[in-house]
């Protein structure tokens, strides 16, 4: 089976933790372990978040006086670097022998989005509102509560095609693990005559990581985050988890934005564009909701792809 594996940024670097290197490395290995479980018996296509890092990586740009800041998109292929080096080094530490590769990833969009007119996705730490309005005007930024903090939004266009698609195929195809589309991969536009350049944006990783499953012909997407479930009533007391479900279903219920919306999102749209299984859960929890047994689960009425038959796929 085909299955592609989207770890959340904040998963990777979870809130409230110090923007540390180590950090990362630690979350990073404890993630991978997941990722390998599956990768033994299944071929493997891994992407990730990266909006605490290129959040980071923007402060740090605006901390070198006389110097421009460098736009988002050289950022985001920054943290798509960054962050697969460490994915990439942990998996060859837990698969000896296996071939795997970090492919930077472009990912059109239309220059025309709405979105560049509603600046939405949060990016980089949490502060306090008073901090956060401070360095809103001081650096021309766009800011909007995310729980208890305020963090800065940058527009989130929708992603229409994975440049680099047609290589990952190919490596796919031979064998190799590969780890691609880091932060919904680096936002681009294409000119009638073909001429690529970056745009002042980030894409969001679920959307693109279901784009990309479906373009690959993966049987299963896993969306990987910091909760075990997607929720019904979230935050109310009447709160339930939702464990297996359809798109029509899922899509019935009300989801908070910016965080549990673009991965149910994600997932409706993998299964309704003919992939077998859509799962969202915790990290750790991988291969049980790959197994169905864990996580929320989207699927057709009529799927009957069994994950568990024949594929050695085993809990400990």
């Amino acid at each position: 089976m085909k299955v592609v594996i989207a770890l959340g940024g904040n998963a990777l670097l979870k809130r409230g933790e110090p923007l540390e290197s180590e950090v990362q490395r630690l979350n990073v290995a404890r993630a991978v372990a997941a990722v390998a479980t599956i990768a033994r018996t299944h071929k493997v296509i891994v992407t990730h978040g990266n909006g605490p890092q290129v959040g980071l990586l923007a402060m740090q740009a605006e901390s070198f006086p006389g110097v421009r800041p460098y736009p988002l998109d050289m950022l985001g292929a920054e943290s798509e670097g960054m962050i697969g080096y460490l994915i990439e080094q942990e998996l060859r530490s837990l698969l000896p022998g296996r071939h795997i590769v970090t492919l930077l990833t472009q990912t059109e969009v239309s220059r025309n989005d709405a979105a560049f007119s509603h600046p939405s996705k949060p990016i980089g730490p949490g502060f306090a509102q008073q901090e956060a309005e401070h360095l809103a005007g001081a650096r021309n930024w766009k800011i909007a509560q995310d729980g208890a903090k305020w963090r800065r939004v940058v527009p989130s266009p929708e992603p229409l095609r994975i440049l680099e698609l047609p290589a990952i195929k190919l490596l796919v195809d031979v064998g190799v693990l590969v780890v691609c589309a880091g932060g919904g991969g680096i936002p681009v536009t294409v000119s009638p005559s073909g001429a690529v350049r970056g745009v002042e944006a980030v894409i969001d990783k679920d959307l693109a990581a279901a784009l990309l499953a479906h373009q690959v012909g993966a049987d299963a997407l896993l969306l990987l985050t910091d909760v075990g479930s997607a929720y019904a009533n979230w935050k109310q007391t009447d709160a339930r988890p939702i464990h297996e479900t359809s798109p029509a279903e899922l899509r019935a219920h009300t989801f908070a934005p910016g965080s549990m919306r673009p991965k149910v999102e994600a997932a409706c749209r993998f299964v309704e564009n003919g992939g077998s299984l859509a799962g969202i859960g915790l990290i750790e929890d991988a291969a049980a909701i790959l197994l169905g047994q864990r996580g929320t689960i989207v699927r057709r009425p009529e799927s009957t792809l069994d994950f568990t038959r024949g594929s050695g796929l085993t809990l400990s």
